[in-house]
C-alpha cells in the first residue's frame, strides 16, 4: 500500500467542504487536507460546539475520505509578521485582525494556533500545517545593509512567539509543520537551519515539505529532504516553472500578476514544471516517509478541475515504495 493522496483545499475554499469533498472523491483521492478557511474547518466553532468537529468526520465519512492534516497558514503568518497591514486585513478572520492595532493582531493570532492545535487533536489528526510569519523578511535585500544583531533579534522573536504555541502542541499530542515559504522565518535551506536552531530543535516544530518554493530559488528539493529527513512532517506538491526565454524575466516575479507571462517563475500543475519528481519521491523512500502526499492545485493558468486530477494520475504512476529487503537478497550476495 502506497502513501495516501490528499487534497489541499485552501485554494478551493470558494466552495462548500462538501463539494470539495464530492470532487476528490469522483477523482480518486483518499482524503483531504483541510484548510482552516472558508467553510471547510472553523476553529473557533471547532472549539465553541461539541458536535462541529463530528459533523466534518461525518461529512468526509460520506464520500469515502479521510484527513491526515489541517492547515492553517493564514492565521498562522499574522503571529510574528512585521509590519502587520492591509494585507492580513485581506486574508484574516475579522475577530483576528479585529481594530488592527499590530500587537493585538499577533497576539489573536497565536492563541488560535494554539487552539489549532486543540481543534486538530479533537479531530484526530496529529499534524496542523502552516505558516509562522517572519519579522525580518522584510529585510531580505539585505539594503540598507542590515546589521546581524538585527537578524538575530528576528530569530530571537520568533522563537519568543513560537514557543508558547508550541507548549500547547506537545500537551495536545500534535506537531507543527512549517511550510519552507518565502515571506516565511525560513524560506530556504540556511534559513532553515537557523529557524530549527532558534527554537532549540524541538520535535513540536518541523517542516511541511513544499518543492515549488524551492526550485525557483536554485534549491534541490530532493536533497532538502535528505537534508532535514527527521523533520518532513508532512508532504505538499506543487510544481513551479523557471521561465528563462527572454532574458528580462526576473526571480523575484516583478510585482505582476501570478500567470503573466512576463513573470520570472509561476506555480504550475505537478509534472509540467522543473521539479524532479522521480527524485522526490525517491528521497521520501529514503528516509522512510510514509505520510500523506497532498495535491496543492495553484496553477493560475490551468483551470483547477482539470489540473487536481491530472496531478492525482501523474503522482500515482511515482508512488512506489522502497522495496523491502536489499538488493543482495534479491539477485545474490555472490554475483
Amino acid at each position: 500500500m502506497g502513501r495516501p493522496f490528499t487534497l489541499f483545499t485552501g485554494q478551493w475554499a470558494d466552495l462548500p467542504l462538501e463539494e470539495v469533498a464530492r470532487l476528490a472523491s469522483e477523482w480518486g483521492y483518499d482524503g483531504l487536507e483541510l484548510a482552516c478557511w472558508g467553510d471547510h474547518f472553523e476553529v473557533d466553532k471547532a472549539m465553541a460546539d461539541d458536535g462541529y468537529v463530528q459533523g466534518r468526520k461525518d461529512l468526509l465519512a460520506k464520500y469515502d475520505l479521510q484527513v491526515f492534516a489541517i492547515s492553517n497558514h493564514l492565521v498562522g503568518q499574522a503571529v510574528c509578521d512585521n509590519p502587520i497591514d492591509e494585507r492580513h486585513q485581506g486574508i484574516l478572520p475579522a475577530r483576528i485582525w479585529g481594530d488592527g492595532e499590530a500587537e493585538g493582531v499577533r497576539q489573536r493570532a497565536a492563541e488560535e494556533m494554539k487552539d489549532t492545535a486543540r481543534a486538530a487533536a479533537a479531530l484526530g489528526v496529529d499534524v496542523v500545517v502552516g505558516f509562522t510569519g517572519s519579522p525580518i523578511w522584510h529585510t531580505v535585500a539585505m539594503f540598507p545593509p542590515v546589521p546581524q544583531d538585527m537578524i538575530d533579534r528576528g530569530y530571537a522573536e520568533f522563537a519568543e512567539r513560537w514557543n508558547p504555541i508550541l507548549d500547547v502542541y506537545d500537551e495536545v499530542g500534535v506537531r507543527f509543520a512549517h511550510e519552507v515559504h518565502p515571506s516565511e522565518i525560513a524560506y530556504d535551506y540556511y534559513t532553515t537551519k537557523a529557524t530549527l536552531e532558534a527554537i532549540g530543535h524541538r520535535e513540536a516544530f518541523g517542516l511541511n515539505w513544499d518543492p515549488s518554493h524551492m526550485v525557483w530559488q536554485g534549491i534541490d528539493p530532493a536533497n532538502f529532504i535528505l537534508d532535514f529527513a527527521d523533520r518532513i512532517y508532512h508532504v505538499d506538491c506543487k510544481d513551479a516553472k523557471v521561465n528563462r526565454a527572454d532574458g528580462r524575466r526576473g526571480r523575484m516575479g516583478s510585482h505582476l500578476p501570478w500567470a503573466d507571462l512576463r513573470r520570472g517563475w509561476d506555480f504550475v500543475s505537478v509534472g509540467r514544471g522543473d521539479v524532479n519528481w522521480e527524485e522526490c519521491i525517491r528521497a521520501l523512500n529514503e528516509i522512510g516517509y510514509d505520510g500523506p502526499i497532498s495535491v496543492e492545485w495553484e496553477d493560475a493558468g490551468m483551470d483547477r478541475l482539470q489540473g487536481a486530477p491530472e496531478a492525482l494520475e501523474l503522482l500515482k504512476t511515482l508512488n512506489w515504495e522502497k522495496p523491502s529487503g536489499s538488493f543482495d537478497d534479491a539477485f545474490g550476495s555472490d554475483s
